[in-house]
C-alpha cells in the first residue's frame, strides 16, 4: 500500500514509511510483478486483504501498475473476479500507470469493457486527484510536497 510522505515527491511503501499519509477512502496498491497464473490468485487476495487493512472504508482501489510487464488469462479471470467482488462491496477499481502493451492484453481479454477506460490513470498522482475532486474527501497532496507547484508534481 501507498502513502504521501512528507518532504518527497510522489507515493511510497507505507511498509517502508509508516508515517505516510493516506487518503481516506483510497487503497494504493502496488504491484510489483507481472500478472500470470502463478501469482495471480495472491494478487487478488493481497487487494482484498489491503481493503480489508484500509484505515478508512475504501471506496476505491487503485492498482499502481507501472512495474506489471504482462497480463494473461489467469489473471485476467482473477482481475474480473476481483473487480465484481470489490463492486459487490461497493470499491471501485482503477488503474495507474499502465503500460500500452498491458492494456491492449486488457483489451483483448475483454476486461476494458468491465474496467472502464475512465479508471486508467497515467499517474498515481492523476488518480489521487481524481479520486479527491469525485469524493470530495478533504486532502492537499501539495502539504507534502516541497515546491508543491504545478512543477512540483
Amino acid at each position: 500500500m501507498l502513502g504521501k510522505v512528507d518532504g518527497l515527491k510522489c507515493y511510497h511503501g507505507v511498509t517502508r514509511y509508516p508515517a505516510a499519509r493516506r487518503v481516506p477512502g483510497l487503497v494504493l496498491f502496488r504491484w510489483d510483478a507481472p500478472l500470470f497464473f502463478a501469482n495471480a490468485e495472491v494478487f487478488g487476495q493481497d487487494v482484498r486483504e489491503a481493503v480489508a487493512a484500509s484505515p478508512t472504508p475504501a471506496r476505491r482501489v487503485v492498482v499502481a501498475a507501472e512495474p506489471v510487464t504482462d497480463v494473461d488469462t489467469s489473471a485476467a479471470d482473477v482481475l474480473q473476479s476481483l473487480k465484481d467482488d470489490l463492486a459487490a462491496a461497493w470499491v471501485e477499481l482503477h488503474f495507474a500507470e499502465v503500460k500500452d502493451p498491458v492494456k491492449d492484453r486488457l483489451k483483448r481479454y475483454g476486461l476494458l469493457e468491465l474496467i472502464r477506460p475512465e479508471h486508467f490513470y497515467p499517474t498515481v498522482g492523476a488518480a489521487v486527484d481524481a479520486y479527491v475532486a469525485e469524493s470530495g474527501v478533504a486532502w492537499r497532496e501539495e502539504d507534502s510536497e516541497p515546491n508543491a507547484g504545478p512543477e512540483g508534481r
